[in-house]
């Protein structure tokens, strides 16, 4: 990988400026639409303060997306911008996109014009085109964090103005200039892949027998219909086997399941609408059944334990699959195409659990890909951009 992964993301280098102290920084971070480029955004601006308390952080997202509420819930100034993303499907609500985007540019402007950041950081998501681009114009040096496998073809195009690119996936040269990238990683929310020590207290949690193997199956908060129908489908098998199994369903699905099947459908079965404590949900799984969105992937490399991804065909430049495929190239986790999981994926996930040999190696291999201080290193690189553009 060019330049290699960083330094000691421990290490706190000073801002420099001409004549000795400089100002606090001031810096931008844009992106969002979900919580996989909201979390990690959050995480890289908790990771600047802890290098520096008085830089200044704005936000800015894109209006009606989740990071207008989840940035400020978590202690941060964001500023909206009007800006969709090109409408695969609904192909006529395209016909607005040229004006929201010359819009958005003219306020993005406004933004770097009144707030005067030293650097903007772009995690991906509607409003970090725009805001990038605006940046790279008034001549503020950019940063972006690329989470995917596959770039898209938004930081593609930013790229070339950009002084770093951070990544988390290796051969990332296909899509940027070598000299500008890093391999860093994905930030991750530290409570939710803090497991050590948790094995009773997660049992408990769940109400779960330390007698009997326990699988986990994930879809995010929304909910992924394929893996809650594939667990449908499966039930029967599972129980036969005697093996447990937490099914976090998501906010779209659960009452659908619940009214189907009851609130207390079997002894070894926990079904949840939102999984509060992933730390405990995580420390009480023998094998993880999940979606392979970029956080989630980073979040899996630090747990460790044997994954199987269900990645899902319904995101923007098939990013899922790619991200999926990148790990099986490496024996570090098993794959089940979306259309194939309602007849294969519960199936495979009983022989995965009686092969300890394939789960040690799955378990070692993805271990191996885990990047846990990300979002250090990438706000220490933000750090030194600005010091390199102040010499």
């Amino acid at each position: 990988m060019p330049n290699g992964q960083a330094n000691n993301p421990n290490q706190k280098l000073p801002l420099k400026g001409a004549g000795g102290a400089a100002p606090a920084p001031r810096i931008i971070i844009s992106g969002g639409g979900t919580g996989g480029h909201i979390f990690p955004a959050v995480a890289i601006a908790n990771a600047l303060k802890k290098l520096d308390p008085a830089i200044e952080i704005l936000f800015v997202g894109a209006n009606g997306r989740m990071e207008m509420d989840k940035v400020p819930q978590a202690g941060y100034k964001i500023i909206g911008l009007d800006i969709q993303g090109i409408q695969r499907k609904a192909v006529w609500k395209n016909l607005l996109f040229p004006v929201k985007l010359l819009a958005s540019l003219n306020k993005a402007a406004g933004i770097i014009k009144d707030f005067k950041p030293d650097a903007a950081v772009g995690v991906g998501g509607y409003a970090s085109g725009p805001l990038l681009y605006a940046a790279a114009l008034k001549g503020v040096p950019t940063l972006i964090q690329e989470q995917n496998s596959y770039a898209g073809i938004t930081n593609k195009w930013l790229s070339k103005k950009a002084k770093k690119i951070c990544v988390a996936f290796d051969e990332m040269d296909k899509f940027f200039p070598a000299d500008k990238i890093v391999k860093t990683g994905n930030p991750v929310r530290k409570q939710s892949v803090d497991t050590a020590g948790k094995l009773n207290e997660a049992l408990k949690e769940f109400n779960l027998s330390p007698n009997k193997k326990t699988i986990l199956v994930t879809g995010g908060s929304l909910g992924a219909r394929t893996l809650n129908q594939s667990v449908l489908a499966g039930l029967d098998k599972l129980i036969a086997a005697d093996v447990q199994l937490i099914w976090q369903t998501g906010k779209v699905y659960y009452a659908g399941i619940i009214e189907k099947l009851g609130m207390d459908y079997h002894p070894n079965v926990c079904i949840l609408e939102f999984l509060n404590r992933m730390d405990l949900a995580y420390a009480a799984a023998d094998i993880i059944i999940s979606r392979a969105g970029a956080g989630t992937i980073a979040e899996l490399c630090i747990i460790g334990k044997p994954v199987i991804l269900v990645p899902s065909p319904n995101v923007a430049e098939d990013h899922q699959t790619k991200n999926a495929l990148a790990l099986v190239q490496t024996d570090a986790a098993f794959f089940v195409a979306d259309r194939d999981a309602e007849i294969t994926l519960i199936p495979k996930a009983l022989e995965l659990l009686k092969d300890k040999k394939q789960q040690a190696k799955l378990s070692a291999n993805i271990s191996k890909l885990a990047l846990p201080n990300a979002d250090e290193v990438i706000a220490q690189h933000v750090i030194d951009i600005i010091n390199s553009s102040r010499k």
